[in-house]
């Protein structure tokens, strides 16, 4: 049975979302947003293997209520150098990885179950959800056309991978990627696509706080 690892990466400062704090810090439905994301995967059934990637002025003892069960690590400078941190914490350990952005607070098993289920056949695979809306390009607050929607995919985490090939990709490929799917993609690694959520979210924007804690309290009942 293939051994599976999650890295959760929590080193972004995220200014955008205010605050005063990295947002994956700030309280949510009673908890930090990092939280949320590590229980996801704390707490599934099949995964082995944690890692908190943090940047170097955090501290977990100072953000957190409890100290996690998972390894800690210091991040990089950029996403991709902090992933890379958490690989190599994970190397000889397991057979997959799930690299998730702790800033997505309301993953569901659903959500992770797919990943997984998909590494049976494909050497990656992550969720997305279709673009639905009409596309325009715009300039100076000003439409100028529309673009295609077709076959358009809004990319969400975890993102899910055979350990050894995505390693040998950040090794190769160390900078420069929005995720890791453009890394594992430059490798020549294919990567399936699995079922996201609109609940799935990537916290960003004051805003989307509040939509984050209804969608939490309302799977919690509160």
């Amino acid at each position: 049975m293939m051994r599976v690892g999650a890295i959760i990466v929590a080193a972004g400062r995220g200014e955008r979302a205010g605050g005063g704090l990295p947002k994956q810090w700030r309280t949510l439905a009673g908890r930090p947003v990092a939280q949320h994301a590590m229980l996801a995967f704390s707490t599934h059934p099949a995964v082995n293997e944690l890692v908190l990637v943090l940047h170097e002025d955090d501290h977990v003892t100072d953000l957190w209520p409890r100290e996690p069960k998972a390894r800690i690590v210091t991040g990089g400078m950029t996403r991709s150098a902090s992933v890379l941190a958490g690989l190599q914490a994970l190397e000889g350990m397991v057979d997959i990885v799930l690299i998730h952005d702790a800033a997505r607070p309301c993953v569901s098993t659903d959500v992770i179950d797919a990943v997984i289920k998909a590494m049976s056949s494909a050497t990656a695979a992550a969720p997305a959800v279709a673009v639905v809306d009409a596309l325009w390009t715009g300039q100076n607050g000003i439409v100028t056309g529309t673009a295609n929607r077709e076959g358009l995919y809004r990319a969400q985490t975890p993102q899910g991978f055979h350990f050894a090939p995505i390693l040998d990709a950040h090794q190769k490929f160390p900078d420069g990627a929005a995720d890791d799917v453009e890394i594992a993609r430059r490798a020549g690694i294919e990567v399936a696509i699995t079922p996201g959520h609109e609940d799935n979210l990537k916290i960003t924007t004051p805003a989307d706080f509040a939509r984050a804690e209804a969608i939490l309290r309302t799977r919690d009942g509160r």
